[in-house]
């Protein structure tokens, strides 16, 4: 259930910038960076931050996230390399997937 999102990655230094084919929240935009102390999980109805977290979890260089409209915005201390890049593209592209392909 669910359509995979199609991901077009742009790295600028620490910095990359995935275009997405779907809006995962309205033009105010939503950030997230890493939380001080270990909190509970973003709420259930908070898409962008649901996926900060997801993607905050799979880097630990990963240090901030925003997210508008169709844009994720990451950024990552020490800056990308390309299997950084595609775990983090493979996040974004999966994050509608509810049910891994058998």
């Amino acid at each position: 259930m669910g359509q995979q999102i199609t991901v077009s990655p742009q790295v600028v230094g620490d910095v990359a910038i995935f275009d997405t084919n779907r809006t995962i929240t309205g033009q105010d935009g939503s950030a997230s960076g890493k939380p001080e102390a270990e909190g509970s999980p973003a709420d259930a109805g908070d898409f962008p931050g649901q996926l900060a977290d997801r993607l905050l979890a799979v880097d630990a260089s990963i240090d901030h996230v925003f997210v508008q409209s169709n844009v994720v915005t990451v950024r990552r201390s020490g800056g990308w390399d390309d299997p950084s890049v595609q775990a983090a593209a493979d996040v974004i592209a999966g994050f509608f997937r509810f049910y891994p392909d058998e």
